[in-house]
């Protein structure tokens, strides 16, 4: 399997990965972390795929896609802290006052799981926060340990994923996802 993880800039690869099936749906699109809730909220219906559409075609697009065979198989949303809803977050909290990023979403479409991908997306994420100057990335993953998470609520990512990606536990969070802890990881990029 050769794998290649790259900016997410065209838009039809990204509604592949996380558009609904029907295009009035309210779904996320990832951007329930990105946006100011007021503005996550009246987003609605075909109006939030219009939204993406026009972050894909912005410097630095709004994160990675990985692709095996030239299909689009899986996303990592990528993109500074300060541009996302964790720089206001309660449940999150700040290490220090680096410019981090965020890495909050790894999502990989069914029928290609089981093959890595999540660790080729968290790698991809990395060097494109490296490669647009970030001097550190956090991710905000579920402390499972080896209990089975709902694959709806695995975007998140895993603690021993980004332990396995380099990533140091930076703090512990008030936030819960499924029923599960989350954590803040950390990895330095200077």
């Amino acid at each position: 399997m050769t794998v290649e993880v790259r900016p997410a800039s065209v838009f039809e690869d990204v509604r592949t990965l996380l558009g609904p099936k029907s295009p009035g749906a309210n779904v996320c699109w990832c951007l329930s972390y990105r946006l100011p809730s007021k503005l996550n909220h009246e987003l609605r219906g075909p109006a939030r795929g219009e939204y993406v559409a026009d972050l894909c075609h912005r410097q630095p697009p709004p994160g990675v896609l990985a692709y095996e065979g030239g299909e689009p198989v899986g996303w990592a949303a990528v993109a500074p802290r300060s541009d996302t809803s964790f720089a206001r977050s309660r449940r999150i909290p700040y290490v220090d006052d680096l410019p981090v990023w965020s890495l909050w979403c790894v999502r990989v479409r069914p029928g290609h799981r089981r093959k890595g991908l999540s660790h080729a997306l968290i790698s991809g994420a990395v060097e494109f926060a490296r490669a647009h100057g970030a001097p550190a990335i956090e991710a905000y993953p579920l402390d499972s340990g080896d209990a089975k998470v709902d694959m709806t609520m695995a975007y998140a990512g895993l603690r021993k994923n980004f332990e396995r990606a380099g990533f140091a536990h930076a703090a512990d969070t008030t936030s819960v996802l499924a029923g599960h802890p989350r954590v803040l990881m950390r990895l330095d990029l200077r």
